[in-house]
């Protein structure tokens, strides 16, 4: 597998057990070190075609699973604003954890994880656009997402050690820090 990109969104709302909100937004430009990014709308919509079972994680950790679209638990729609997401948590001590923290707006916020297909990216200058993702997962963010206020997070074009990545995001966030490949 290649390595997978991943970025963040804070736009997560909380009602009972139900997480909802947006993984991504369309046509918002992002720096991203030194180059800026943008998701076209219907990025996502062959990927949410092709992949039948796309999961719901705690930070990226494949061993915290809190549901997934295989089953039902989460449902992933594109509409005119961007990605969309509502997540049944489950009733396990994880599902609890992650909404309590939810209710209190604890939450960093939402990211995804995913590769661009050849030919799913286009380059002007140092614009890149991403006309077609492949979505891996989506997960909760614990902690900071990148660019607070926004549904777009940051990640490294090459990828990087967990080091420089944590040092290279703190650079472009002024303290902030998410998640990144």
């Amino acid at each position: 597998m290649t390595n997978i990109e991943k970025r963040a969104a804070t736009d997560v709302k909380a009602s009972g057990r139900k997480l909802t909100g947006y993984v991504a937004t369309f046509g918002l430009e992002t720096r991203i070190g030194d180059f800026r990014e943008t998701i076209r709308a219907g990025a996502f919509s062959a990927s949410l075609r092709s992949n039948p079972d796309i999961l719901a994680l705690v930070d990226h950790d494949p061993g915290k699973i809190l549901g997934r679209s295989g089953s039902g638990s989460l449902i992933l729609a594109e509409d005119q604003r961007g990605l969309r997401f509502e997540l049944e948590l489950p009733d396990t001590q994880l599902g609890r954890d992650i909404s309590a923290l939810a209710a209190r707006g604890d939450i960093g916020g939402m990211s995804f994880g995913f590769n661009v297909p050849e030919g799913g990216d286009e380059w002007a200058g140092e614009l890149r656009t991403l006309k077609a993702i492949d979505l891996r997962e989506i997960s909760i963010v614990q902690a900071f997402p990148a660019y607070s206020g926004t549904s777009i997070s940051v990640r490294s074009r090459y990828a990087m050690t967990d080091a420089a990545r944590r040092i290279r995001i703190l650079e472009l966030e002024g303290g902030a820090y998410v998640e990144s490949v």
